[in-house]
């Protein structure tokens, strides 16, 4: 018997995704590519060859209200910018994991990162509610090392979005953005993340 490719191996670790896309048409596509040339000097709404995977929470109650949010595409309240912020997964507490952008477009999720890191929301109010909800943890744990093990990202660079400005592909145009980053999942929260995680098969 012929042993399992490499693409094979890592096709066999793909957790159950549920897909539920929010609007990404040509109109958003061209609003991150204005963002992406004024935030990263490059002119493109394409992820490739992402290096980075960035962990959030939601500060929702209900998957249903943080996808309401994605959806719209409208200045976000904090920085007012367009396109509006994305993720490109959002786990819920029960642990179904949903797609929300095809992993080809960049999402808003993180400054300075957008650029190159896939963005996971976990439905929650805190580090807690991704570290210590057993159903939740283990299907991020499952999507991330699927994710690490198809493009190659090393297990350092599974951050917590309160380690973005420590990221060694953090890359910020924006002079007054150079310094912003968001509080969710603070360095102990994500050593206890990153201790969790399997190796590629």
């Amino acid at each position: 018997m012929t042993a399992p490719t490499r693409a094979e191996r890592i096709a066999s670790i793909r957790p159950k995704i549920v897909q539920r896309p929010i609007p990404f048409g040509p109109q958003r596509r061209s609003e991150m590519r204005e963002y992406s040339l004024r935030h990263y000097g490059q002119a493109t709404a394409a992820l490739v060859d992402p290096k980075v995977i960035v962990i959030h929470y939601t500060v929702t109650p209900t998957f249903e209200a943080a996808y309401n949010t994605f959806a719209q595409d409208v200045a976000d309240p904090e920085l007012h910018e367009l396109p509006g912020t994305c993720s490109h997964f959002v786990i819920d507490r029960d642990g179904t994991i949903y797609q929300l952008v095809p992993l080809r477009f960049r999402c808003r999720h993180t400054v300075g990162l957008n650029w190159t890191a896939i963005g996971i929301e976990h439905v929650g109010n805190s580090d807690a509610d991704v570290i210590d909800r057993p159903a939740v943890l283990r299907s991020s744990l499952r999507l991330v090392r699927w994710l690490r093990c198809r493009y190659g990202i090393h297990r350092s660079d599974v951050i917590g979005h309160a380690e973005s400005l420590t990221s060694k592909y953090h890359d910020e145009h924006v002079a007054a953005l150079r310094t912003q980053t968001h509080a969710d999942m603070q360095p102990a929260a994500m050593a206890r993340y990153r201790s969790k995680l399997r190796s590629c098969p």
